[in-house]
């Protein structure tokens, strides 16, 4: 009997033709296919990738879910998961085995969205995050807010014209984020974990206005939720409209409906306090006002009675009394202002007499200085120079030459009259002329 094998007219194939020839042939049977199956024997690898199987009660196929891929899934996995998956099926070479890799994932009968907002709320409830022991409390009155949100969103509007119309003097600090889409998680995060970091505020506001799921998703992100929880500073959560909730809400000390009810809850307390010191104030002037109303008939009733009555009179006569010392008083008064008068006319005698003495001796004293001055203007320098004589000088003009023994031949002199003077130089010098060779020879 001959073997049946060499008969065959087939080609032989290696173990690695043949698989790759099956999975050639798959792959362009299945390009794209959605399959639907529970998660089971998953195994999240440190590289990123996702190794699991999906089944049903007959069967089950392996799948894989890369890393880039992976990383845009908000749930996560885990085995009883029911998924519809999308990919395509290939074959893993190394061991022969087909199984679909998966690029897209979606939960059975509810979406990914809410899927993951249920599991990370489990998640960080289970981890205490969200107990009222751990909540802090906003401070009676803050002087200092911090606020997180877009800086062109209509949330940070409504929250500062909350606070400046209930309380202007409130000083706001701003951290502008992204608050929807790529990036929008970690710029929150970075906000509140600054604001935290500053150390002087009361109370800080986290939030934007209303959206879909995907719009407010940012709030749902485990890294924000992790950030509220670390603040050190009370944090109030105003994501969206009443309706809505976040994860953020639940983490955060306090959850506001809306930005304007955040901004209301911040100084709702001041608003409280100043009423009641209002109200204290109304209250004690309306009491201080009675209990002087109360004195007042009091002492009108006291003012009646006979001891005062008695006491009034007793102040009458008194007052009579002081009236007849004021009138003796005046008489007093009135004879000394006599004696004063005459006084002082005497006085004013005196002081005439005194006043005609001085003026008498004023006029002999400036007639006698006009004398001197008479005298003594008639022996000065100036009246003689006028009379037509001179001064003869140094060279210099600073020493006057009183004697012809200061005077040499050649010296350089100034003669000065009464206006103008003269240089001049001696030429010739004679100690012995007398002055009277001088005189002048009457014919």
């Amino acid at each position: 009997m001959k073997n049946a094998m060499i008969d065959l007219p087939v080609k032989i194939y290696s173990v690695s033709e043949i698989t790759k020839l099956i999975r050639e042939r798959l792959e362009e049977a299945f390009p794209l296919v959605l399959v639907t199956g529970e998660v089971s024997n998953l195994r999240p690898a440190a590289s990123g990738h996702v190794y699991f199987s999906l089944k049903d009660e007959k069967c089950q196929l392996k799948a894989v879910m890369w890393r880039s891929d992976a990383i845009r899934i908000k749930f996560a996995f885990k085995d009883g998961l029911q998924l519809i998956c999308r990919g395509r099926i290939n074959v893993y070479e190394a061991r022969g085995e087909y199984q679909i890799v998966v690029d897209q994932a979606e939960p059975k009968g509810k979406g990914a969205l809410q899927l993951a907002f249920e599991q990370l709320k489990d998640k960080l409830r289970a981890e205490g995050l969200f107990d009222e022991a751990r909540k802090k409390k906003l401070p009676l009155l803050p002087k200092t807010v911090g606020v997180v949100t877009s800086a062109t969103g209509a949330a940070l509007v409504d929250i500062l014209r909350t606070l400046e119309r209930r309380f202007a003097k409130l000083r706001i600090l701003i951290y502008p984020a992204l608050v929807q889409g790529e990036g929008a998680a970690d710029q929150i995060a970075e906000g509140l974990d600054y604001l935290g970091s500053l150390g002087d505020l009361d109370a800080i506001i986290v939030g934007r206005g209303g959206g879909s799921m995907e719009d407010l998703w940012a709030f749902n992100e485990e890294k924000v939720a992790r950030a509220i929880a670390r603040c050190p500073v009370p944090v109030i959560s105003a994501v969206g409209h009443e309706v809505d909730f976040t994860i953020a809400d639940f983490v955060a000390d306090i959850r506001a409906s809306t930005p304007t009810a955040a901004a209301e809850m911040v100084v709702e307390k001041e608003e409280a306090f100043a009423e009641r010191i209002e109200n204290l104030e109304r209250r004690a002037f309306q009491g201080a006002r009675y209990a002087i109303q109360e004195r007042r008939q009091d002492v009108m009733g006291l003012a009646q009675h006979r001891i005062f009555q008695n006491f009034k009179i007793r102040l009458m006569n008194i007052a009579q009394d002081v009236d007849e010392l004021e009138s003796r008083a005046w008489e007093v008064v009135r004879g000394e202002q006599r004696k004063i008068s005459e006084a002082r006319g005497r006085a004013d005698l005196l002081r005439e007499k005194a006043a005609n003495s001085v003026r008498r001796l004023l006029r002999e004293r400036l007639a006698a200085w006009e004398r001197l001055s008479a005298g003594l203007h008639g022996h000065s320098p100036l009246g003689i120079l006028k009379k037509g004589y001179a001064l003869c000088w140094t060279a210099d003009g600073r020493t006057a030459v009183t004697s012809i023994g200061n005077v040499r031949s050649e010296d350089s002199l100034r003669v000065s009259f009464y206006k103008g003077e003269f240089r001049c130089r001696v030429e010739d010098v004679d100690p012995d002329k007398p002055i009277e060779s001088r005189a002048v020879k009457k014919e």
